[in-house]
């Protein structure tokens, strides 16, 4: 249920270092993800299945990383602007090959899931004074940054908490469902009509997330639980 998502992507970091255009259809060749337009201020659509989506985002947040830390070399022995890439070579490679530094962690969750785990499962995100989570969603991804906080924080505090983080993804991802129950007349009245439903269902499905958006409201729980639900709630 939680395997395919969109998202969009800003790419506009890479215009600096590469033809944009060129290092999307490498990226293309080596992915089963379906990209829309590329947008002049540097933004696509992506469309596919979740680890697809989450293999990308830790390639592209690497790579950008990668190439700042360049630039700043570059800079200290040349004032001369950095020509463009006109490909990227070994991107398979790279990205099968994707490592993490000791002091940053990047999880990429679907929004659902990171919203669900922090309703039913707060513990997951408690960290110690040495280390601080902090998190951007991008439609249907959140990626969450876990870095150690002061120069007395443990080096291998953050990888743990990735880890952890991780493994309930994982674990939560076998057992849980979503529905969509999508608003037909966007309407105000039908809105508040589906959300009085939702609320007053809520009491008899206490493990059920709901999550009201303005086209739709997500339902997340347990499969039986949540197949019940919204066809009460639809009906």
């Amino acid at each position: 249920v939680f395997s395919s998502v969109t998202c969009v992507l800003n790419m506009s970091v890479f215009k600096e270092q590469f033809v944009l255009q060129d290092l999307i259809q490498e990226i293309k060749k080596n992915t089963d993800l379906s990209f829309g337009p590329l947008q002049s201020s540097g933004h696509i659509s992506v469309e596919g299945s979740f680890p697809d989506i989450k293999l990308l985002r830790d390639f592209l947040l690497l790579k950008a990383k990668s190439l700042s830390e360049k630039d700043k070399r570059e800079k200290g022995t040349s004032h001369q602007r950095p020509r463009r890439r006109q490909q990227q070579h070994g991107l398979t490679t790279e990205m099968s090959n994707l490592v993490h530094d000791g002091e940053k962690q990047v999880v990429i969750l679907d929004t659902d899931m990171y919203h669900y785990m922090k309703s039913f499962f707060p513990r997951t995100f408690i960290v110690n004074d040495g280390t601080v989570i902090s998190g951007i969603t991008d439609g249907d991804v959140t990626t969450l940054y876990i870095e150690n906080a002061g120069s007395r924080s443990d080096a291998g505090q953050a990888l743990r908490v990735k880890e952890k983080i991780e493994n309930w993804s994982i674990k939560l991802n076998k057992t849980l469902r979503k529905e969509r129950i999508n608003f037909k007349e966007h309407t105000r009245d039908e809105k508040q009509r589906y959300r009085r439903a939702c609320e007053s269902m809520k009491p008899h499905y206490p493990r059920v997330l709901i999550i009201s958006y303005d086209t739709h409201i997500d339902v997340i729980g347990n499969s039986s639980e949540v197949f019940e639900f919204t066809k009460k709630v639809s009906n």
